[in-house]
């Protein structure tokens, strides 16, 4: 959403007849209570300064999205931990977490690491760094280190699965990957396979089941049986959903999903299925919450121990 916005900045997100799927007004209707907001940038020609561009891109995306909540400062507040998390549902705000960043834009440099930590990112997405997608290098065991001690989440979305699976093994905090389907309904490259939808429970990681006609079908019906894929997996704490709106109109979604206030179908579908309410609540709410908490815990406990940067 915020590299959408940035190509058209006189966008109206408080109105319902924005040129993209998803709003304030929709997210309310989809009794959205939180949300990642992605600082990935869009692939380009390759550059020689491909590296610099790709910081500086992501510093425009933080800042845009900071304007964007103090813009909309009733409905939407920056959160940085699980506690912000529920007190922003508490005072009827959307929690809005800040991340994934790239991974690329991080080569030979923790400390671009630890400035976008303190410009509240919250979550790093490996794929396509150097230092992940052909296997873990001696970097990257320091970045995932790092990572843990900030309480940084990592993001395995678009990993291929033996770095996914390197990656939960390496890390001592859960991982989550942010927008996902089960590759044995659908093998689209971008899903998970069991394989790594096992791995994340035995890391106690979460697997965020996205709705993109592509991946998940183009039914609702089609979705739920992804997201309840991934719950066989990955375990009941082990699910989530993470549907990826904010894209322009015209990008291909289920029928019943094309935008945040569809979530309520899902879950009445997902409720005639027999889910119970407790399980319903974790999907849509505990699982993320968790996942944040155990987060910060390790980085705790790392921070004690005197883990230095």
């Amino acid at each position: 959403l915020v590299w959408t916005l940035r190509q058209s900045p006189y966008h109206d997100i408080d109105t319902p007849d924005t040129e993209v799927d998803t709003d304030i007004p929709r997210l309310r209707a989809g009794g959205v209570g939180a949300q990642f907001w992605t600082l990935l940038v869009p692939p380009g020609p390759p550059r020689a300064d491909s590296c610099a561009q790709a910081v500086c891109e992501t510093l425009e995306q933080i800042d845009a999205a900071r304007a964007l909540m103090r813009r909309y400062s009733e409905s939407l507040c920056l959160a940085l931990t699980a506690d912000d998390m529920a007190d922003a549902r508490n005072r009827g705000r959307i929690a809005s977490f800040l991340g994934p960043v790239p991974g690329s834009t991080l080569t030979g440099s923790l400390g671009a690491l630890r400035a976008f930590h303190a410009l509240g990112v919250r979550l790093l997405a490996p794929a396509g760094a150097p230092w992940a997608d052909e296997g873990l290098t001696a970097f990257g065991h320091e970045v995932v280190k790092e990572a843990n001690r900030l309480a940084i989440l990592l993001d395995l979305a678009g990993c291929p699965p033996a770095a996914a699976c390197q990656l939960v093994a390496a890390s001592k905090a859960p991982v989550i990957i942010s927008n996902t389907g089960a590759a044995s309904l659908n093998p689209h490259p971008g899903n998970a396979t069991d394989e790594v939808l096992l791995a994340l429970r035995a890391g106690g990681g979460l697997a965020m089941v996205t709705f993109d006609t592509d991946r998940t079908g183009d039914s609702l019906h089609a979705v739920a049986d992804h997201v309840e894929h991934v719950r066989a997996l990955a375990g009941p704490e082990g699910v989530g959903l993470g549907a990826a709106f904010g894209s322009e109109h015209g990008s291909p979604r289920p029928a019943g999903l094309t935008d945040p206030s569809g979530y309520p179908r899902l879950i009445a579908e997902l409720l005639e299925r027999g889910w119970s309410e407790t399980e319903v609540a974790l999907l849509s709410w505990g699982n993320a919450q968790r996942v944040l908490r155990e987060a910060e815990f390790t980085a705790r406990a790392a921070q004690y121990k005197g883990a230095a940067p």
